[in-house]
């Protein structure tokens, strides 16, 4: 994973690098191979801004957050991302897993199916009394 920092109106200290570090980890669990990770910190109105953007082969993330203090928007950035990239996986998994008898047609086509049969149970009966 590569990992860019850049920082607009904010000194670049030690445990913000740190801090960022930490949570580019995070996403490690989702990503294998080679994944790029940009992170994006300014502060502008006293409000603290952090930026993401994760791109790969196949995908490509954003996320943009505020807070008070840089720490929280760190988190909350996070949060997000992580949120998205769930919501994708779960998405693709689901895509993967569904089948053609849980859709609606097929359940449509089952109801009258079994309706024929209980209409043709009922005709035979009469036929054979």
């Amino acid at each position: 994973m590569k990992l860019k920092i850049s920082f607009k109106h904010l000194e670049h200290t030690p445990a913000l690098d740190q801090r960022i570090h930490e949570k580019s980890e995070k996403f490690e669990k989702y990503f294998q191979g080679n994944t790029n990770v940009q992170w994006f910190c300014w502060v502008h109105n006293d409000e603290h801004w952090a930026e993401i953007k994760v791109h790969g082969p196949k995908f490509n993330f954003f996320a943009k957050a505020s807070a008070d203090n840089m720490y929280k928007s760190l988190d909350l950035v996070v949060e997000k991302m992580e949120r998205q990239i769930e919501k994708q996986k779960d998405q693709k998994r689901n895509k993967l897993h569904s089948h053609a008898y849980q859709t609606p047609k097929y359940k449509e086509i089952e109801e009258r199916i079994k309706d024929e049969e209980k209409f043709y149970d009922k005709y035979l009966e009469e036929k054979s009394a």
